[in-house]
């Protein structure tokens, strides 16, 4: 490969904007909608079918996500990048333009099928422009994008769709995609295009795309009969199977047999999936927590959640920032997952006897434990596999991130929502609060899995410490 054209840490920070916005519009568009359902159903005609507008999303995205890294290897990363951002914004169009339910579930899978690459690919771009010594300081701006889609996206899409128009939600991505594709198209022209002569294995593609959309639909279907979910789970199984089947038959795997052989970047992604895992999960039940148990107002719970968000930036910018500095760079993010294990086990214990105040610190403790996991889990994927396979190692990363965010939310909704009490009496209360104290004992089991297998994982020393 050829050696990659110095950049000036401005205009590096120039390619972090381009790429926060390409990944914003993936992470904006899995939050922004949410809030819209009831009205977009409402005015459609199909609010029985409206939760698929979130679901065919989530399936595609899921589907696509190694086949973008895959096709990032052989082709280049830019090219990919702005072939998503270009897929995603005609799907965008394509939903603010749809007239009813099926045309707009159709259009959301085809936005998926273009932001479902992003994250992974802004990932990989990022690691074409520096070395894995310097790409934990740039995680940062990774780790804003998720918290700014997490708090702003219900907003807007509650705004837009109350105040003004449903549509809007989907048009407010052609001047972002736009501004996203001028930025990254100018800015990643000075870098080399890096090809490696791959041969793409269709059917592993197919198998696993096959694999990973019935566990999406499973998990991700709103409404479904207990038999209908139990066998989409039955032959999902049977395509992971073949999946593996496949994987170790091919003359060149869809996953390369190196990549999953790799303990490093094993223990790492699977590390960053447990981590990030928890934390999504808790997310998206704690407003549950602060309505039901406490008796919050939804205003007061969102206000409530901002902190706890933003703590996963403040611990991925600590850690980050860390990492050129410390040859031991794991420290910083163990002793951050041994607080967030110590936070949900007191969660566990003592959340009912906790006022709002101390309750929000030990979501804050939790959350800025596993943001500090976050950049040192990326860049020991990327620092311990062969540049050859630089897409593919940081797409099934994401990839598998994905998959454990939905398979812990859905263990974590089926014991908290499945039958929360609608009720504001005393007697509700502490019902609900009984499910909470299982379920952070599920979190912090996650925590701790992390923990384990961050522990585990070797610190090979960061590529470029060596040159500085």
């Amino acid at each position: 490969m050829e050696a990659a054209a110095p950049l000036a840490r401005a205009e590096i920070r120039r390619v972090m904007v381009g790429l926060s916005l390409a990944m914003l519009l993936s992470a904006l568009d899995q939050t922004i909608v949410a809030t819209a359902l009831p009205t977009i159903g409402a005015e459609l005609g199909g609010f029985a079918d409206s939760p698929w507008i979130v679901t065919s999303y989530l399936i595609a995205s899921t589907i696509v996500t190694p086949l973008y890294g895959k096709l990032a290897d052989i082709h280049g990363g830019r090219i990919m990048l702005l072939i998503g951002i270009a897929v995603f914004v005609g799907g965008s169009i394509a939903c603010a333009l749809s007239p009813n339910m099926a045309i707009l579930i159709v259009a959301r899978a085809l936005q998926g099928a273009g932001g479902g690459g992003l994250i992974s690919l802004a990932q990989t771009v990022i690691a074409d422009l520096v070395t894995p010594l310097e790409r934990g300081r740039y995680q940062t701006y990774f780790a804003a994008v998720f918290v700014t889609s997490s708090i702003a996206g219900p907003a807007l899409g509650g705004f837009f769709a109350h105040y003004m128009r449903w549509s809007l939600i989907f048009w407010i991505n052609i001047p972002l995609g736009a501004l996203a594709f001028s930025i990254a198209n100018q800015t990643l022209k000075r870098l080399p295009n890096r090809r490696h002569p791959h041969r793409l294995d269709s059917l592993g593609g197919l198998l696993l795309a096959a694999a990973s959309g019935l566990l999406a639909l499973a998990l991700g279907g709103r409404g479904g009969q207990v038999s209908t979910i139990g066998g989409l789970l039955v032959l999902d199984a049977l395509f992971w199977v073949l999946f593996a089947w496949r994987i170790a038959r091919a003359e060149e795997p869809f996953i390369p047999l190196g990549l999953l052989q790799n303990p490093v970047a094993r223990d790492a992604t699977i590390c960053g999936a447990f981590g990030l895992g928890a934390f999504i999960g808790l997310s998206v039940i704690m407003p549950v927590y602060f309505e039901g148990v406490l008796g919050l107002s939804s205003d007061q719970s969102g206000a409530a959640l901002i902190p706890i968000m933003a703590g996963t930036v403040v611990g991925a910018t600590i850690s980050g920032r860390m990492m050129p500095h410390i040859r031991r760079y794991k420290i910083p993010a163990i002793v951050g997952l041994a607080s967030a294990c110590a936070a949900g086990a007191s969660l566990a214990l003592f959340a009912r006897n906790l006022d709002l105040s101390q309750l929000v610190a030990l979501l804050t403790a939790f959350s800025l434990g596993v943001g500090a996991t976050l950049p040192v889990s990326t860049v020991s994927v990327q620092n311990a596999v062969d540049q050859r396979h630089l897409g593919s190692a940081t797409a099934v990363m994401q990839f598998v991130r994905q998959i454990a965010c939905a398979v812990i939310v859905a263990a974590l909704g089926a014991l908290v929502t499945g039958s929360a009490p609608v009720s504001s009496s005393a007697g509700a209360a502490d019902a609900l609060a009984m499910k909470f104290r299982l379920a952070f004992v599920v979190v912090t089991l996650c925590a701790s899995l992390a923990l384990f297998f961050l522990v585990r994982m070797e610190s090979k020393p960061l590529r470029g410490r060596a040159a500085q």
